[in-house]
């Protein structure tokens, strides 16, 4: 594991552990491809607009989100790349090559909506 990567994931985790930070990452990775207005996502939260726009940028600077402004607002989306990259970088030495200690985890990170139709047709 290259040192560089070591040092990605420990300022990602950090921007994540922070309580707001962490709920906004969870409502951006649920508003999907479209993503929410910094306005709409302080709003939700119950934060003033000027902490939010803090702690957005602290997600965007640690890979966990992305912005892109849209006339005179910005709207953020999850950064999926980011997102994969973190839990790959979680998951890299699993197990110790035996696959039956982490067998459940993709389900457990797979879509409801894929989850469910993998066990629907298994079944």
């Amino acid at each position: 594991m290259a040192e560089t990567e070591q040092i990605w994931a420990v300022d990602a985790l950090a921007a994540l552990a922070h309580e707001t930070r962490l709920t906004v990452f969870r409502m951006l990775v649920q508003a999907g491809p479209e993503g929410m207005m910094a306005g709409e996502i302080a709003q939700a939260c119950g934060v003033p607009s000027s902490t939010m726009s803090h702690h957005l940028a602290n997600l965007e600077r640690a890979g966990l989100a992305l912005s892109q402004r849209e006339s005179r607002v910005i709207r953020y989306r999850a950064h999926y790349d980011g997102m994969r990259r973190l839990m790959g970088f979680l998951m890299e030495d699993c197990c110790q090559g035996d696959p039956r200690l982490c067998a459940d985890l993709p389900e457990l990170a797979a879509c409801p909506a894929a989850a469910s139709s993998l066990s629907s047709s298994s079944q």
